[in-house]
């Protein structure tokens, strides 16, 4: 594989997942009243633990992203 190959790879890597980011929040934050009776229903958690997993699983996601999408291809569009 060449670095053409590779930096299209994470480009579309980058796109798929700040999409899913993106879907990931708007659920997390305007779902929450449709989460928390699922969530409830199989762990018996109260609505407080169930936003903060939301938040938190946000907060690593983003991480995530930008740790292994964002900055390798950012990385390679500098390179080339």
């Amino acid at each position: 594989m060449d670095i053409a190959a590779i930096r299209e790879f994470l480009m579309w890597c980058t796109i798929l997942n700040l999409i899913m980011l993106i879907f990931s929040s708007v659920v997390c934050v305007f779902g929450r009243y449709w989460l928390y009776p699922i969530h409830n229903k199989f762990f018996n958690i109260p609505r407080e633990t169930v936003n903060t997993m939301c938040y938190s699983f946000i907060a690593l996601y983003k991480i995530l992203f930008i740790v292994f999408n964002l900055v390798p291809y950012i990385a390679l569009l500098i390179i080339s």
